[in-house]
């Protein structure tokens, strides 16, 4: 099974500092097949036949022992990825007005470790306005920033949700799906 790996937290303003070489190097040694990582950010395409639970709690507790620091992950099937991109739930003319108020990118999805919970939803209604809107599908939320991610309330709610997540906007999300369907 195609697996990306979306891990929170590297290399974000000089903290949690992990090249991709050596990244790519620690799934090769787990003995993960056709592995490849794509910008910065922390995404690891590789090909694996055991399950999600069990891989993530390997690949978290490895990088810890690699890089000395936690970096918790989220993994996502090539499958799920398409479906997230077949999916979106905001339509072009939303997208496009969107880009027209904003200098930065604009479509979003954070991926949830599990469903997100009542609750954790509670928190973003109050933020979801005409420059931050949202949509929850599963595991992900589809978010549209009129403005910018950096300066969303909508956007700083999410990390105040008891539930592990990462976020990518929807090009990176796109260009991963890319890179996996070659692996086929």
């Amino acid at each position: 099974m195609i697996y990306i790996a979306l891990l929170r937290g590297i290399n974000v303003g000089g903290k949690n500092i992990v090249k991709m070489a050596e990244l790519k190097k620690v799934f090769e040694n787990m003995g993960f097949h056709s592995v490849q990582s794509y910008i910065q950010s922390g995404n690891v395409l590789f090909i694996s036949d055991k399950e999600e639970e069990q891989l993530r709690v390997e690949i978290e507790t490895i990088i810890e022992n690699t890089f000395g620091f936690p970096i918790a992950l989220i993994l996502r099937t090539l499958d799920e990825l398409e479906t997230i991109i077949a999916e979106c739930p905001f339509t072009g003319e939303d997208i496009n007005e969107a880009i027209a108020s904003s200098d930065d990118e604009v479509l979003y999805v954070s991926m949830f470790a599990r469903n997100p919970s009542l609750k954790d939803t509670e928190r973003l209604t109050k933020y979801n306005t005409q420059q931050d809107k949202y949509k929850i599908s599963g595991r992900n939320i589809y978010f549209l920033f009129y403005n910018s991610i950096r300066n969303s309330k909508l956007a700083a709610s999410l990390q105040k949700t008891d539930i592990l997540s990462t976020s990518r906007n929807f090009k990176t999300i796109s260009k991963l799906a890319e890179l996996g369907k070659a692996m086929r």
